[in-house]
């Protein structure tokens, strides 16, 4: 059987670059000052906070303004500037900055640059980029066809929550022949067990010498960008199914729903487990992780219900900012205590905050 190539134009319609704001923050006091103003709704001063900072080279204030330009937030919404900020980010080491820079360039169509940053992503376990790559695989344009790996990071991105790798899923079973198919589920297995090991990899490896880098200059103009969907779990068809009656989830019930409320929320995905252990919490530190931003405190209670046992004796914050209840933990010695923290806990939304 020719395989068509059935994800192309589905991945340039719903990338779906994540609308979810996960903010950076150091303990500069002007960069948790900006967050707290995006939170309460307060872009402008925000970018305001910002900028100064991002110019003179701080990595957590370039992220952030990256996200206000892909946002449109503060800012008008510019992917091509977007891209720049988080380039300057992830040549610092910034690991969010990678992820979203690789995105971005994607949506801007300079696929061939996106591709080595998406390859970073996809081995740390960032389903967004794990899914582009096994469509870019699948149909073999830019990259050499490859349906074994394809099949395993569309597998890998479904079992994060990300609905359209499951959907993905169910076409790959429609056109790759079984003994791919189960090569597949065994590289899937095979980067589950990597995945934690290169994050943790990542986080202490030395910044700018081992980046990729492009001598391309970038365009600047605005251009749309669509949301992100809710994920659905996905089981994949037995081995030995017959294909044609393989073309339904088997569970399309929603992972998460966000929460309402004037500042960005952070919508808790069910926890996973962690590839490497979660640092133990000090008794005492400079540092807290944040899990996420509430309308409600009892969103907040109930989504550290479900990780409370994953955290080593962590004691939560429940900080309210303005209409919002932000979920906080810790305390942590140091930042990259933190760091390892969110890392064990991912897919959940997670950064350090310095107290």
């Amino acid at each position: 059987m020719v395989a068509r190539p059935i994800f192309a134009r589905a991945i340039a319609l719903s990338l779906g670059i994540a609308t979810l704001t996960a903010l950076s923050t150091t303990a500069l006091a002007d960069v948790r000052a900006g967050v707290t103003a995006w939170e309460a709704g307060d872009y402008t001063r925000a970018i305001a906070e910002w900028r100064p900072l991002a110019l003179a080279g701080d990595a957590d204030a370039q992220f952030n303004l990256g996200q206000a330009y892909k946002l449109g937030r503060g800012v008008g919404q510019d992917l091509a500037q977007a891209a720049e900020w988080f380039r300057q980010a992830a040549a610092q080491g910034h690991l969010q900055g990678e992820d979203n820079l690789g995105l971005v360039l994607y949506e801007l169509s300079r696929k061939d640059e996106a591709l080595p940053w998406l390859e970073r992503s996809a081995a740390r376990g960032e389903p967004r980029a794990q899914y582009v790559l096994a469509a870019e695989l699948f149909n073999g344009e830019r990259i050499s066809r490859d349906w074994p790996r394809a099949y395993a990071l569309m597998k890998r991105a479904s079992d994060a929550g990300l609905q359209r790798a499951s959907a993905g899923l169910v076409q790959m079973d429609q056109h790759i022949p079984l003994e791919q198919r189960q090569q597949g589920l065994q590289l899937a297995e095979a980067m589950a067990r990597s995945e934690g090991q290169a994050r943790v990899a990542a986080m202490t490896a030395a910044a700018p010498a081992t980046r990729p880098t492009s001598t391309r200059p970038s365009p600047i103009r605005p251009a749309a960008l669509p949301p992100s969907a809710p994920g659905v779990s996905y089981t994949p068809p037995p081995i030995g199914a017959d294909p044609a009656t393989s073309a339904t989830p088997a569970n399309s019930a929603p992972v998460y729903t966000p929460y309402p409320g004037p500042a960005p929320v952070t919508a808790p995905p069910p926890a996973r487990p962690a590839a490497t252990p979660p640092a133990p919490a000090a008794t005492s530190g400079a540092w807290r992780v944040q899990l996420g931003a509430f309308s409600a405190r009892a969103s907040a209670t109930a989504l550290w219900s479900r990780l409370s046992a994953r955290m080593n004796g962590a004691t939560p914050s429940y900080i309210a900012v303005g209409n919002v209840v932000r979920l906080q933990a810790g305390p942590y010695a140091t930042r990259a205590a933190a760091e390892r923290v969110c890392a064990s806990v991912r897919p959940q939304p997670c950064f350090p905050v310095g107290r």
